[in-house]
C-alpha cells in the first residue's frame, strides 16, 4: 500500500519543467555557441585587425555575456521554469549590488583624483 502513495505523490514530479526538451537544450547550446562565436570573432578579427577599437568592443563584450548569463541561468539553471516571486527575489537584489559596485567604482576614480590633485 505504502508503494502505490509513493508512486502517486512522484507521478507529476517534474511537470513543471516540461518545456526542457532535447531539442531545446540543443537550441539553447546553438545560441550559446553562437554568441561565443561572435566574441571569438571580435577578439581575435575585428579587434587586432583595426577594425574595431576596444572602446567598441568592450560594451559589446559585455552584453553577449549578459545574455549569455540570461541563457545559463534561465534554462540551465531553470530559474525560467519558476515562479515570478522567485525570480524577483534573486534578480533584484543583484541588480542592486551590480548598481552598487558601478557607484563605489565611480567614488574611487574620484578619491584617486583628489590624492593626484593633493600631491
Amino acid at each position: 500500500m505504502s508503494d502505490i502513495k509513493h508512486t502517486e505523490l512522484h507521478h507529476d514530479d517534474h511537470a513543471e519543467h516540461g518545456g526542457m526538451t532535447r531539442g531545446k537544450i540543443w537550441q539553447v547550446f546553438f545560441i550559446l555557441l553562437g554568441i561565443t562565436v561572435i566574441e571569438f570573432f571580435i577578439a581575435l578579427y575585428m579587434v587586432p585587425k583595426g577594425h574595431m577599437t576596444l572602446n567598441v568592443a568592450n560594451p559589446i563584450y559585455i552584453l553577449l555575456t549578459l545574455a549569455k548569463a540570461f541563457y545559463i541561468v534561465a534554462f540551465f539553471m531553470h530559474l525560467k521554469f519558476e515562479k515570478v516571486g522567485l525570480i524577483y527575489s534573486i534578480l533584484v537584489p543583484t541588480l542592486f549590488i551590480i548598481g552598487l559596485i558601478l557607484v563605489l567604482t565611480n567614488e574611487s576614480h574620484h578619491w584617486v583624483d583628489v590624492w593626484q590633485w593633493i600631491r
